[in-house]
């Protein structure tokens, strides 16, 4: 049998690279099953900086889709990768071209004016694609690009804490933390100044998972048992004391004041965005 392979695909851009990441992700939903991992390479504005990237696609057998402002970086991109051999698809620059037929008038060639319309909101929306897609553990290999890694034990508010942060602008992505099995190797090397532990007292998080397994119409067994619940905290506890992870406490608080903390001891800034 065939092993399937994952396909390295570059979003490139001269801004952020949010627009040409969505356009990619819209081509892949297209392929079902397909596997490939987005590389977003934002800021790209020179000649060294275009040439850098066509030969990590190059090195990686990957494809590379940009959204370059100027018609020089373009030129450059396509020189640049036919030259490597490497497939190159220019979002940006055929939409320039018909819409300079239309107006009769040149494309101002400058870079990130979308964003600058309306900074808010485009933050609020990468922050938001980046928490959905990092939810519960997955993509743990992006966890740098984060502004705060949440992480836990089960049922510690990880996730409604990240969702409310996105929605502030805040990428968020959360790493669950279980005895029994090793965290991965990119929480643990992640700057320990934006990881924070999120931890709820024993008989809080007794009370939550109890109800969580009404819910659901299922037996708590021992995810409710209180000495298994204290053994799960000792071991969050201490692997953030040795990690030199913040601990935010959030047995008795609302999600707001718990995303005001975490905002707090990473020295973020959130916004609300503009609607």
């Amino acid at each position: 049998m065939k092993q399937s392979m994952e396909h390295s695909i570059f979003a490139v851009s001269d801004a952020r690279g949010s627009t040409c990441q969505q356009v990619v992700m819209a081509a892949l939903a297209q392929f079902p099953g397909s596997e490939a991992h987005i590389e977003v390479r934002g800021g790209i504005t020179t000649n060294d900086l275009i040439d850098a990237v066509v030969k990590e696609a190059k090195e990686q057998d990957g494809v590379i889709f940009f959204t370059l402002a100027t018609s020089s970086c373009r030129k450059r991109m396509r020189t640049s990768a036919r030259k490597a051999q490497v497939a190159v698809v220019d979002i940006l620059g055929p939409a320039c071209n018909a819409l300079h037929d239309v107006f009769l008038s040149a494309p101002q060639d400058i870079p990130g004016l979308l964003y600058a319309s309306n900074p808010e909101r485009f933050d609020m929306m990468e922050a938001i694609e980046y928490t959905l897609t990092h939810d519960d553990g997955r993509r743990p290999r992006d966890l740098d690009q984060a502004h705060v890694v949440l992480t836990g034990v089960s049922r510690a508010g990880k996730s409604s804490t990240a969702y409310y942060l996105a929605y502030h602008g805040v990428k968020a992505a959360n790493v669950p933390l279980v005895p029994e099995v090793p965290p991965p190797d990119q929480l643990l090397e992640t700057d320990p100044h934006k990881v924070v532990l999120l931890r709820v007292n024993r008989l809080r998080l007794r009370a939550i998972r109890e109800a969580r397994a009404d819910t659901m119409g299922v037996l708590p067994g021992g995810y409710a048992d209180a000495a298994a619940i204290s053994r799960e905290n000792r071991f969050a506890l201490a692997l953030a004391e040795r990690q030199g992870w913040s601990i935010v406490d959030t047995s008795y608080r609302a999600i707001e004041e718990v995303a005001k903390e975490v905002i707090r001891v990473c020295g973020l800034t959130a916004k609300r965005p503009k609607l």
